[in-house]
């Protein structure tokens, strides 16, 4: 067990007031759009993310949209690749 702390009476020393740094609850809420699919994986795949979800204490479900959104995050086509396309066209 950790020593405990004694507090006394008396001065605490420089005191130093800190400006609110923090965001208002209305930007803490992140609401995303979402479309509900249906989709059909291996059992395997949903015991691996039921199993790491639990282990990490979110959901499932929220672990394979991460993944998916990381992956068409990294894959989606940029600008340039957009552009290179457009001129290659007649």
């Amino acid at each position: 067990m950790s020593k405990r702390i004694k507090y006394t009476k008396g001065p605490a020393g420089a005191v130093k007031i800190v400006e609110d740094f923090l965001p208002p609850p209305s930007e803490l809420v992140m609401k995303e759009d979402v479309e509900k699919v249906t989709i059909a994986l291996s059992k395997r795949s949903v015991d691996f993310f039921k199993d790491e979800a639990r282990r990490h204490g979110t959901q499932y479900q929220r672990m394979i949209r991460a993944l998916l959104d990381r992956y068409a995050q990294l894959n989606a086509p940029s600008n340039k690749s957009l552009e290179r396309a457009e001129r290659r066209r007649p």
